[in-house]
Order: C-alpha cells, then structure tokens, then sequence
C-alpha cells in the first residue's frame, strides 16, 4: 500500500488531530503550573531546617521518581475509583497525574539552582535587615530563575510527550486521537508521523520560548 499523507487531511482527520492536540496542549499547561508551584514547595522543603518537613519531601521525591508515570495515572485514576470510592474524572486525573509527577524533577531544578546562589548573597540581605524570607524571594530567587531555566525547559518538553501516556486512562488527547482515526483507517505510518510532527511544533515553540526568555533576563541582569 503506497503511502499517502493526504489521509491526514480526510474525513476530518486533521481536525480530530487538532483537536487532540488542544486537549494535549490545555492539560500539559495545567500540569506545568502545577508542578511549577509543587516543584518550588518540595524544593524549599529539602532545604527546610525542619527535619521533618526535609524528610516528608524527600519521601515525596522518591516515590514519584522511583515509580513510572504510567502506574501513578492508573492508581489516580483506576485504583482511586476502585479502592477508595475517589472518582476522579480522566482530565483531573491527568492534571494531578503529570503535575506531582513533574514536580519531583523540578524541585530538584529548584534545589540546584538555589544552591548554586553563593551563601553570601544570603548574609548581605541578612545583615540589610531582611528576613529569610524576603532575602529569598527578592535576591536569591530571581538569581536562580535564570539557572532553572535551560533544565525548565527540558523538564518541560518531556512533560508535554509524557501527556501523551494519558490516552490510556481515556482523555482525549492527541495520541488517543490519533489511535482511533487509525482503527478505521489502518494508516499508521502517516497518521502518526502527522502526530510526531504535531508534538514537535508544540515542543520547538517551547524551547523557542524559553531560549528567548533565558536570553532576556540574561540581558536584564548584566544592565543591573
């Protein structure tokens, strides 16, 4: 059977794919603000001074590293519904699946860009009479922004092709778009090229993005 990319375009593939992709596109950025603020929380809680609260993070850590993306969606969205009577819906689940996911890697992110800040810029604004707190938020943390950013970026690419895992707890994303449109078709060389091609564009614009953002700080903080 010759091949024949105009298959995408038939039958209202393309818009079906499109589609898909909106949903891949709306959902991963839920999961990026959520792993972003997550990510931030966990990795100012590996460095808490409370033992505690270093010893919860670091649990949380492990557990969301050390098990697959794909077993964390089925117990959120399977074994949730089954074992605790929690009926999530597939996209809530698929938020909280990817956000608490993503965030393990990114509090790490945080961490090792926070600590690459050197320990004095902290004891100037302490000896200006700030608090931990402010001394964070308004020196350290703008400092580290622009360390975070090339792994960011990284993380967050990775965290738009895991999205494509959500198909299999039923959201209608791209991939799970894609799969049905060949089970009527049986073309799966040119749909999912079409899908490759579309994950692609999604995730160059991403690192576009944040490739000029990185450059614009950099230009702010060599003028301050």
């Amino acid at each position: 059977m010759a091949l024949d990319f105009m298959v995408i375009f038939e039958d209202n593939n393309l818009y079906a794919l499109l589609e898909g992709l909106w949903v891949t596109v709306s959902m991963t950025f839920m999961a990026l603000i959520l792993s972003a603020v997550l990510g931030l929380i966990i990795g100012l809680g590996r460095m808490s001074k409370q033992k505690w609260i270093s010893i919860l993070c670091s649990l949380y850590l492990a557990w969301f590293r050390g098990t697959p993306l794909l077993v964390q969606l089925m117990i959120l969205y399977y074994g949730l519904a089954i074992g605790l009577q929690v009926d999530l819906s597939a996209s809530v689940a698929g938020v909280l699946g990817l956000g608490m996911y993503s965030a393990a890697y990114v509090s790490e992110i945080v961490r090792g860009a926070i600590q690459s800040i050197d320990k004095g810029q902290m004891e100037a604004g302490r000896s200006l009479g700030m608090s931990h707190f402010h001394t964070m938020v308004k020196v350290i943390l703008p400092q580290a922004v622009r360390r975070m950013l090339p792994p960011l970026c990284n993380e967050f690419i990775a965290l738009t092709k895991n999205s494509s895992l959500l198909s299999v707890i039923t959201v209608s994303e791209l991939m799970r778009a894609g799969n049905l449109i060949v089970s009527n078709n049986f073309r799966y060389f040119e749909i999912y090229i079409g899908i490759a091609v579309l994950y692609f564009l999604v995730n160059y614009s991403i690192s576009v993005g944040i490739g000029r953002l990185e450059r614009k700080l950099s230009v702010e903080g060599a003028r301050a």
